[in-house]
C-alpha cells in the first residue's frame, strides 16, 4: 500500500510549510495546498486525496463549510486545525461531518493518530453507506417480488411457494435478476389493467 495522499489547506503560508515538513516526516505525502476553503475543495475533488486537512478559519469558504462539501461529495475525511474551541465551532464541525479535530498549537507526534483515527472512521462510513444501499436494494427486490407472486397468485391460481418458485425460474432461465423479472410481471399486469 503506497504512502497516505494528504492536502492541506490553511490560509497562512508559515503554518503549511511546517504542517507539510511534518507530515512528510511522518511518512505521509502531501500532493497539495490551499490558502482557502473554495481552492481546498476544488483541489480534493481534482485530486482524491486520502484526507485534507484544513484550518477552520479561512477566507471565504471557510474549513467548515468546505468540510461539508467534501463530506457530500464523499470524497475523503477531513481533519481541522483550529486555535478556537468554542462549543458553536465544535458543533458545525460535527454536522459538516469532520472526522476528526485537533487544537493549534500540536505536536508532530499528535497528528498522526489523528490522521489514522479520521481515516478509519471515514472508511466505516463509507462501508455503512454501502451497506445500507444493500439493504435498500435487498428490501425493494423483496417487495416487487412479493407484489410479483401476488400478481401469479391471483392469475394463475398458483399457490405462494408456487409463485415463488415461476419467478426464481423464469430468472434462471433468462439469466436476470429476480428484480427485473418481478418488474416485468408488474409492468405486463399493469399493461393488462390498462
Amino acid at each position: 500500500m503506497g504512502k497516505t495522499r494528504v492536502v492541506i489547506a490553511d490560509d497562512e503560508s508559515v503554518i503549511r510549510m511546517d504542517l507539510k515538513e511534518m507530515l512528510t516526516s511522518l511518512g505521509y505525502l502531501v500532493v497539495g495546498e490551499a490558502g482557502d476553503g473554495a481552492s481546498a475543495i476544488n483541489m480534493a475533488r481534482e485530486l482524491r486525496p486520502d484526507i485534507v486537512i484544513m484550518d477552520i478559519k479561512m477566507p471565504g469558504v471557510d474549513g467548515i463549510e468546505a468540510a461539508a462539501a467534501l463530506t457530500g461529495d464523499g470524497i475523503c475525511p477531513v481533519l481541522l486545525l483550529t486555535a478556537y474551541g468554542d462549543k458553536e465551532l465544535v458543533e458545525r464541525a460535527k454536522e459538516a461531518g469532520v472526522a476528526a479535530y485537533l487544537m493549534k498549537p500540536f505536536r508532530e507526534s499528535d497528528l498522526s493518530p489523528a490522521i489514522e483515527v479520521a481515516l478509519s472512521r471515514f472508511r466505516e462510513f463509507k462501508a455503512l453507506g454501502r451497506e445500507i444501499a444493500d439493504l435498500k436494494d435487498t428490501l425493494e427486490t423483496r417487495k416487487l417480488v412479493d407484489r410479483a407472486k401476488g400478481i401469479l397468485m391471483d392469475t394463475q391460481k398458483l399457490s405462494e411457494q408456487e409463485a415463488f418458485r415461476r419467478i426464481q425460474k423464469m430468472s434462471m432461465d433468462k439469466r436476470m435478476p429476480m428484480k427485473e423479472i418481478a418488474e416485468a410481471i408488474i409492468l405486463a399486469q399493469e399493461a393488462q389493467e390498462k
